[in-house]
């Protein structure tokens, strides 16, 4: 059997588990899976997807509710595993709010002390909701809800961005491994906040490694963004594709237009890595924003999510007047790839060329 032909039989045998027609998994990006998005590419045969980092789990029913009423595809759910409480800095705060004043209205005092929603409710929320899978990003979930969750016969999809990542995940549990390369936009999914940005591994890289490394199947995730894409990640070993920044100009999406028109003309040198949306690193258009948030003069990020909550007010306002100077705008390297189409048509698209390519 040659290479072509092991790919795709891997690929169509993930898809037939899943309950897929392409193997196409739209990622789970916080803020940007609205239920028409998810709806669109399970249309398309993919995997729908929402990333509950910032809902309640009234919120997460809801959403979950919604989608089922619209669709009777599959889809992940997906949560931050939590980072150790940061160390606050009241001086140093005070210099990153005097410097967001100069990108957005005035950040109050207390902007920083907004707590995180409760991860063990959202736990609970997921479980309750019981999709086909849950997903991990920056870590690993306790073994007790691992135990929990694979005995409502939910799998398990572990983001992992180190071959030692990968096989921790799959040591605990992992009933499948996404590999991200550090091509991926938003943010990097290392199990450690603190190195995130010393183990930056390309996709074509770490895709390999991970695959041999490991015996579960593998996602592939990180600057896919057209058929050539997806039928290389799986000729590497992956058994699906993970994509983000590929789906938000469509119209589903509902991205603000600034934002989406950045992606359509974005190389992939206009993008960076920074840690001056969240305190976490991740992958951004290169804005005016961005790029006076990491000149030596600046103040440097505050932890997670200190740094979130601190440029929270800068962000919204942005968004809200379509501004693209203080948008959060997240985009990965081949976002200039991505298609104005529907998500439906772009996930036929991406598995269509990949299947003639194999």
């Amino acid at each position: 059997m040659t290479n072509t032909q092991d790919a795709l039989e891997r690929a169509l045998s993930f898809a037939e588990d899943y309950g897929l027609l392409a193997p196409i998994i739209l990622a789970p990006m916080p803020g940007a899976t609205p239920v028409p998005l998810s709806v669109a590419v399970t249309s398309g045969g993919g995997m729908g997807s929402c990333g509950v980092l910032l809902m309640t789990p009234d919120q997460i029913k809801s959403w979950v509710r919604d989608m089922r009423a619209s669709s009777n595809g599959t889809f992940q759910l997906n949560t931050w595993i939590p980072d150790p409480d940061p160390i606050r800095d009241q001086q140093h705060e005070k210099e990153v709010r005097q410097f967001l004043g100069n990108w957005g209205p005035v950040v109050s005092e207390t902007a920083g002390d907004v707590p995180l929603i409760d991860f063990s409710s959202q736990c609970e929320a997921m479980l309750e909701a019981g999709p086909t899978v849950i997903s991990s990003i920056m870590g690993l979930y306790p073994p007790e809800f691992v135990k929990r969750f694979k005995a409502k016969g939910i799998k398990w999809f572990a983001k992992a961005t180190t071959v030692t990542e990968a096989l921790m995940a799959e040591e605990a549990g992992a009933d499948v491994i996404v590999a991200q390369g550090m091509e991926a936009g938003g943010h990097k999914g290392a199990f450690n906040a603190a190195d995130a940005d010393k183990n930056m591994v390309g996709l074509f890289s770490l895709l390999p490694a991970v695959s041999n490394a490991v015996t579960v199947p593998v996602v592939a995730s990180g600057g896919i963004g057209d058929p050539r894409g997806v039928a290389a990640a799986l000729i590497l070993g992956a058994s699906a594709v993970e994509v983000g920044t590929g789906f938000l100009r469509s119209p589903e999406a509902k991205i603000p237009t600034a934002w989406a028109d950045a992606i359509s003309g974005a190389e992939p040198e206009d993008t960076l890595v920074s840690r001056v949306f969240s305190g976490r690193l991740g992958r951004s258009i290169r804005t005016p924003y961005a790029m006076a948030a990491i000149a030596k003069e600046s103040p440097e990020s505050a932890p997670y999510p200190i740094q979130r909550n601190l440029t929270k007010s800068m962000r919204d306002q942005a968004a809200a007047s379509n501004d693209l100077d203080g948008m959060q705008a997240w985009a990965g390297q081949s976002a200039k790839l991505a298609s104005p189409t529907s998500a439906e048509q772009i996930v036929v698209n991406l598995w269509n060329g990949a299947q003639k390519l194999l």
